[in-house]
C-alpha cells in the first residue's frame, strides 16, 4: 500500500495551528498570587469606647444634679 503524501503547505498549517493552540493553552493557565498588604490593617474601636464614657459621664452628672439642686 502506498502512503498518502501530505503536502508541505498542509504540514506547515498544521504546525502553526498546533503552536497557536499551545500558546493559547499556556495563556489560559490560572495563577494564584498571595501577597501581604503594604499598610497594616487598622481596626478603629474608638467609637464604642467614647459611647461608654459618655453614658457614664451622663449618669454621674444626673446623680450630681439630683443630689445638689442648687447647682443650676
Amino acid at each position: 500500500m502506498a502512503r498518502p503524501r501530505i503536502s508541505l503547505k498542509r504540514l506547515r498549517l498544521a504546525n502553526i495551528c498546533l503552536m497557536g493552540l499551545a500558546f493559547a493553552a499556556m495563556a489560559c493557565e490560572p495563577t494564584v498570587r498571595l501577597a501581604t498588604p503594604d499598610k497594616p490593617i487598622v481596626i478603629n474601636l474608638n467609637v464604642r469606647i467614647e459611647q461608654e464614657v459618655r453614658v457614664k459621664v451622663e449618669r454621674d452628672i444626673e446623680e450630681l444634679l439630683r443630689e445638689n439642686d442648687e447647682l443650676f
